[in-house]
């Protein structure tokens, strides 16, 4: 146990919607690099809810093979909803029934976090500066051309 009573060692699994889009599977995989350089936990395990492997299940079996003792399903998701408070606690439940003794949590997505505020910003920041030809497009946009400032049908262009 550590300080909190907490069964540890702690497996931390990140998990998106899932994607047919290899492309965005991808990036979970590199935010769950990003994630374990900042968080105090030695095992951080990708999943995905549906559409793409490693599946909850998958992630979760990983974990348990890794040493943890408690896992905790930290969804990559803005807001709650159904997935959060049904699909990905059913999936949880029923990967966990496979390892007794294994404490388990499914923790809230982002949500109204204070640094959301802060990374909406940044996002929007760096989209103007990109369509102003000051910076490179972003990882989500990178190579699509979807990153472009466009002006409505019928509407005069904006003075400069």
């Amino acid at each position: 146990m550590d300080a909190n009573g907490t069964p540890g060692p702690i497996g931390l699994i990140v998990v998106d919607h899932g994607s047919r889009r290899a492309e965005s599977n991808e990036m979970l995989e590199r935010m769950v690099v990003q994630v374990t350089e900042v968080v105090p936990y030695d095992i951080v395990e990708p999943a995905h809810m549906e559409l793409a492997e490693p599946s909850i299940s998958d992630a979760f079996d990983a974990c348990v093979a890794r040493g943890a003792r408690t896992v905790v399903v930290s969804p990559y998701f803005l807001l709650p909803g159904r997935h959060w408070r049904q699909d990905i606690p059913a999936l949880v439940e029923e990967a966990a029934a496979r390892h007794p003794g294994v404490a388990y949590l499914v923790a809230a997505p982002f949500g109204l976090h204070p640094l959301m505020a802060e990374v909406v910003s940044a996002r929007v920041e760096h989209c103007l500066a990109h369509v102003r030809g000051e910076a490179e497009e972003c990882e989500a946009c990178a190579g699509t051309g979807t990153c472009r400032m466009q002006v409505g049908a019928g509407a005069a262009a904006p003075a400069s």
